[in-house]
């Protein structure tokens, strides 16, 4: 069994210890490096080639949003990134995800969850459940107007399906809107009436014509371009 390699950046170094021990217990997971603000950390996940980072979001010298940025641009075929926050409703969070972030954890998180979270990120998948992430980009999407889609050019509020979108054949976007409603796999396979391993194959081919590296960015992308109903408030 191969070890998942993690690297951890965080200005804290208490809050450095105690992960490294929780990530050294596990014999699948192998931790490789640390290091104390964004640009310590872009220069270490360059020499020691994580598989999982944990980025902390308010550092001195470089935050975690740029440096993120930075180690999703040199490696963005394998580099995964989550970043730690102690809000779950920061707007720091949603412009990491847009620099490249595979998701956000909460500093407080249980330790189980933590390395739950880092197997699932390097299995391709979001790190939290993909109805919390769209909840957190409607949230801001209110705040603060338009949204930008990772990959995709600026532009104005709500913008109708781009032309990449329509690359989806009719099937696809079918299940291209229940991925962005929240459900997972599973749901989405009785919901159907097809094989989970069939679902997969959709959601990969999805990913792929969007050119998106996983659901958290594909709930970004459909929240951006308006292709969801609002959630009810209430």
């Amino acid at each position: 069994m191969s070890t998942i390699r993690v690297a951890l950046v965080d200005d804290q170094p208490l809050f450095r210890a105690g992960i490294r021990q929780i990530v050294s217990s596990q014999p699948d997971l192998e931790f490789v490096g640390e290091a104390g603000d964004g640009a310590e950390g872009v220069v270490m996940v360059e020499q020691t080639r994580p598989d999982v980072v944990l980025m902390d979001l308010r550092m001195p010298v470089l935050d975690g949003i740029e440096a993120t940025r930075r180690i999703v641009a040199a490696d963005p075929a394998t580099a995964r990134v989550v970043v730690l926050t102690t809000f779950a409703q920061d707007s720091s969070t949603l412009r990491a995800i847009q620099a490249g972030a595979s998701g956000f954890l909460l500093k407080d998180a249980h330790p189980e969850f933590l390395l739950a979270s880092i197997r699932t990120v390097h299995a391709g998948n979001a790190v939290i459940a993909p109805a919390a992430t769209r909840d957190l980009f409607e949230h801001f999407a209110e705040e603060s107007g338009a949204l930008r889609a990772p990959g995709l050019a600026e532009g104005g509020p709500r913008m109708p399906p781009s032309d990449v979108y329509r690359r989806l054949t009719a099937r696809e976007r079918e299940i291209f809107l229940l991925v962005a409603s929240g459900l997972s796999n599973t749901e989405i396979a009785r919901a159907e009436f097809v094989s989970e391993a069939t679902v997969k194959t959709h959601v990969s081919r999805i990913l792929n014509k969007l050119e998106l590296r996983d659901r958290v960015q594909l709930v970004l992308f459909a929240v951006t371009h308006g292709l969801l109903r609002p959630t009810a408030s209430g």
